[in-house]
């Protein structure tokens, strides 16, 4: 490269020009189609109230008239919720957080509180978001009478004239820092028979609503069906398979079809178009002369047939963090290392799930149902700010109990783990279980019925002595 030296200063000529590109930006002949549809909307917009309008709807649809689809909601409402959270207090004084327990427990069955979150999650899947408005219900079995209504999201709307209010997304009003105030309820759904014009609804406060989905992107206020990238999967996946079931069909609708390889005015008998002719069983035929019998092939299903069925529910799978197998219920080509790490990566993608669920869901629940207790019955030094707790789910069975076991025993004798980490893996209370066994081993032993771990000691003991009495 050539250099010229001007007023003490170094020019460099020729000096290649570095132009960088990314080749997904350009739009050329072949991709112009293929990106026609991309925008520059913002989250709101691009999830604007019509757009998720068609969503839900043919959400709903494909959930439900479509298998596969059905099964997805309804695995993650009971690989998430199961059969519902257990709290366990925390505080220092043992005997207010076992009253509390179990008063919460029969709040919790006396409202339904398992089957309306299994409700939430299905709806947050399928729907996009899920909204439950906290309330008052005298008919609550319980001296607590908060109650959880779970509506839907077509009634969470703010009407023809959102757009006009800069504070609200429709139906949602935020203060100036970004947080909920309240929200406009309408008090019928829009789809219902006895909706005049749609446009009655309430205002209710933030701080008695419950509202979660999925943050896809920053700056989303309302939520779009978790199933929305996979609907048209679930669409082409029927349409497959109706369409070899039709052509297998059509080809077992004739038993058998005569032909003649002789030309129009040849020697073959004449036989008017489209004859049928009834057939019976072990009947042995007789086809007029020159003609022929012969079966249609129906070709269908296809050798490849199960393979785009796998290749489909796969990719249907990744939209809700999941695997074929999980979403299939087929786990029969995997071996026992495959099957597990298939549900190691969905169980990693619960237990984020349920993370979320604890913030947005059971603790705003928790805190007004402690409030309302303890101006019921009040605890000196206790108040609904001050709690500390923690919530357990539903542990994921092992493939292998006996392996599991062994590695359990293993790390809790290496001082790799302890009691309280392994049973809230198995979705259980520690303290629970210790009381539990201690109760059983005091009426194991009023009963004298043998303990197992007693026993080997013992017959160590006596092994030994009888070792010094023979020596």
């Amino acid at each position: 490269m050539n250099r010229k030296k001007k007023h003490g200063k170094i020019r460099m000529l020729g000096r290649p020009t570095v132009r960088a590109r990314f080749d997904a930006a350009q739009t050329t002949a072949d991709n112009a189609r293929h990106w026609s549809a991309a925008d520059y909307f913002s989250a709101d917009q691009e999830a604007r109230p019509e757009v998720r309008r068609i969503l839900r709807m043919r959400s709903r649809y494909e959930v439900a008239n479509n298998s596969y689809a059905k099964g997805l909601v309804q695995m993650l409402a009971n690989d998430t919720v199961g059969t519902g959270p257990r709290l366990q207090m925390l505080t220092e004084d043992e005997e207010f957080n076992d009253k509390i327990e179990k008063q919460f427990v029969r709040w919790a069955d006396a409202v339904g509180l398992a089957w309306k979150l299994r409700c939430m999650r299905i709806a947050r899947c399928q729907d996009g978001e899920s909204f439950a408005v906290l309330a008052t219900n005298p008919k609550v079995r319980h001296p607590v009478k908060l109650d959880i209504n779970v509506i839907e999201a077509d009634r969470v709307s703010g009407g023809l004239t959102w757009l006009a209010d800069s504070s609200s997304i429709d139906g949602i009003s935020f203060d100036q820092w970004g947080n909920p105030v309240s929200y406009r309820v309408l008090k019928r759904h829009p789809g219902d028979a006895m909706c005049a014009t749609g446009e009655e609804a309430f205002e209710i406060p933030a701080e008695y609503m419950v509202h979660i989905f999925r943050h896809d992107r920053p700056g989303l206020h309302r939520g779009v069906p978790e199933l929305a990238a996979a609907l048209p999967l679930f669409a082409q996946l029927r349409r497959y398979n109706l369409a070899a079931l039709s052509a297998a069909e059509a080809a077992a609708d004739f038993a058998a079809v005569l032909y003649t390889d002789s030309p129009p005015d040849g020697e073959s008998e004449d036989l008017a178009a489209l004859d049928a002719i009834p057939l019976e069983r072990n009947m042995m035929l007789t086809v007029p002369a020159g003609w022929k019998m012969g079966q249609l092939d129906s070709k269908q299903p296809t050798a490849n047939h199960a393979e785009f069925v796998k290749v489909i529910l796969s990719e249907v799978a990744r939209c809700v963090c999941s695997t074929y197998g999980t979403v299939a219920g087929d786990f029969s080509g995997f071996n026992y290392a495959s099957g597990r790490l298939d549900n190691q990566i969905y169980h990693k993608s619960i237990l984020v799930d349920r993370s979320r669920w604890e913030k947005d869901v059971l603790n705003r629940i928790f805190y007004l149902w402690l409030k309302e207790y303890l101006l019921i019955f009040p605890h000196p030094g206790i108040t609904a700010d001050d709690e500390i707790h923690m919530w357990f789910w539903d542990g994921f069975p092992h493939v292998d109990p006996t392996k599991e076991a062994s590695a359990q025993a293993q790390r809790l004798l290496n001082g790799a783990t302890t009691l309280a980490a392994e049973c809230a893996r198995d979705g259980q209370d520690y303290e629970a279980v210790l009381r539990q066994r201690a109760k059983e081993l005091r009426l194991m032993r009023e009963l004298n019925i043998p303990i197992p771990g007693e026993i080997t000691v013992n017959q160590q003991t006596n092994n030994k002595t009888e070792e010094k009495q023979d020596d």
